[in-house]
């Protein structure tokens, strides 16, 4: 597959995929003839890998250093494991905060919610203030 269907099956853009190549998150692709990049399908798998890291907030060192012992083969399956254990554990503690934020913001939009049905049931609307626009001073010559 040349770079560019791997583009676009991707989501990445043919620059990340040169880009992820070059600091070691993919793999060197192998060449055609004419010298071409020729990716093997199952790129796909670890490219969307990847993606759940990055979107999960994994930093680009960590990934390469998965990547990196990833490329060493089954020996290290340990420390990939534990590396994820860590990442999983950083995942959790940012959902927890992210679920405060979320019933915060529910909270907020039920008291308006609230807010609107009580005056419109209970109290007539408020009348409407305007304020003068702010006059220009005027420039004091020197």
């Amino acid at each position: 597959m040349k770079i560019g269907e791997l583009a676009k099956c991707s989501g990445l853009s043919a620059h990340t995929i040169r880009y992820y190549e070059r600091i070691g998150l993919l793999p060197y692709a192998d060449r055609d003839q004419s010298g071409q990049r020729d990716y093997d399908a199952s790129i796909l798998i670890w490219i969307e890998f990847l993606g759940r890291l990055k979107m999960t907030a994994m930093p680009i060192r960590e990934m390469l250093r998965y990547a990196a012992l990833r490329e060493r083969g089954v020996d290290t399956e340990a420390e990939r494991r534990e590396l994820l254990e860590q990442h999983r554990e950083r995942v959790r503690a940012r959902l927890a905060e992210l679920s405060d934020c979320l019933l915060l913001l529910d909270n907020k939009i039920a008291g308006y919610t609230a807010t609107t049905m009580r005056r419109k049931e209970y109290d007539p609307a408020p009348p409407e203030h305007r304020r003068k626009p702010a006059r220009a001073r005027p420039a004091h010559a020197r």
